[in-house]
């Protein structure tokens, strides 16, 4: 069991970044495989506080849904769009399951299809006709659009909508009972401050295309209070602990674009490349992801540690990018911590 003891910067560290400006209030969870993990919040937060995951709605979401569709049968890596979309135009066609999740299927980043479709309905048609940035199987480039189409090939290959399959699939095995699409009552983290109406976003999605797309998609949408989130971790942590298979966990977590500057497993985020969000300390082989809002959490397969921040530094504007180096200072001294008790404490890394 990890020792609170030598954990207990954390509160500090995250009362240091509050009044730095770097987010308004988070919350935060340090783990180890299945034991109880160690909880913190401040600023104004809660440990049943919901934030918006953003992009850490893609791990959350998509990704499990996507590898339990592989080990069902559903699915295959090499499966391409248009087995899902027999209209896909030829510069797409080929685009397969691998590359949408390793972001190497040439889609651009982002744009806002409310501005190309005003009917959420015709998101997969306005997609198949965008540009497409680059070849497929070039350079990797981060696409929450290649994960929104990603989102529509799930629910066209099992019938129901990306909310539902995640609740039954992925958030009800899990024991995530705080975790959602759309979530309802209070207790939520504000975001930015809309610009139409002056109020900040609360329970309603940070995103703009997924706030088009009636706040359920799959690159962003999902809110999550810390215990949830340290849950999920923890399956992670222990090789997908049942739910997903050691198989698959580990067809995860290999390096699908090695020579490149950032390095992609089967969607998620790699530790190694330079200034990477997880920090200086984790081994290259740790995963993980982040979101927009102020959210990540970083898992070393090898020991079972993992670490864990949900923030709102959105709130209450985006131009706030201290965020940045909090969470590399954060991740730094986790696992530092985790280190020194790991050296003096007998099969800790058994």
């Amino acid at each position: 069991m990890l020792d609170f003891e030598k954990f207990s910067f954390i509160q500090p560290l995250l009362e240091q970044g509050a009044r730095d400006g770097a987010f308004p209030s988070a919350t935060a969870a340090v783990g180890w495989r299945g034991e109880t993990p160690l909880l913190f919040a401040v600023g104004g937060a809660n440990l049943l506080t919901r934030f918006d995951m953003a992009s850490c709605t893609k791990p959350f979401s998509a990704t499990p849904l996507a590898l339990l569709a592989i080990e069902d049968g559903e699915l295959t890596l090499y499966d391409t769009v248009s087995r899902f979309f027999p209209e896909t135009p030829p510069d797409k066609a080929g685009i397969t399951i691998l590359q949408l999740l390793t972001h190497t299927g040439g889609f651009t980043q982002h744009y806002h299809i409310q501005d190309d479709t005003d009917d959420p309905e015709r998101v997969v048609e306005s997609i198949l006709r965008s540009t497409l940035l680059d070849q497929p199987e070039g350079t990797p480039a981060y696409s929450c659009i290649g994960f929104i189409l990603l989102g529509k090939i799930l629910e066209k290959a099992y019938g129901a909508s990306l909310d539902a399959l995640s609740a039954e699939r992925v958030f009800g095995p899990l024991g995530m009972r705080n975790t959602s699409y759309n979530p309802t009552g209070g207790n939520i983290a504000p975001t930015e401050m809309s610009a139409a109406t002056g109020v900040a976003w609360q329970g309603i999605v940070h995103d703009e295309n997924a706030r088009f797309l009636r706040g359920v998609s799959a690159n962003a949408g999902v809110f999550a209070d810390i215990a949830d989130t340290a849950r999920f971790c923890a399956m992670l942590a222990m090789g997908g602990d049942g739910f997903l298979s050691a198989a698959t966990m580990r067809k995860a977590i290999r390096n699908y674009t090695p020579g490149h500057d950032t390095h992609r497993g089967l969607g998620f985020h790699l530790a190694g490349p330079p200034l990477n969000f997880m920090g200086d300390l984790f081994p290259p082989e740790s995963f993980g992801h982040t979101g927009f809002t102020g959210t990540c959490f970083a898992v070393d397969p090898h020991t079972g540690f993992y670490a864990a921040l949900l923030t709102n530094r959105v709130h209450p504007t985006r131009e706030n990018d201290k965020i940045q180096r909090f969470r590399r200072v954060f991740h730094n001294r986790a696992y530092a911590a985790f280190s020194r008790l790991s050296n003096r404490t007998d099969g800790l890394h058994a």
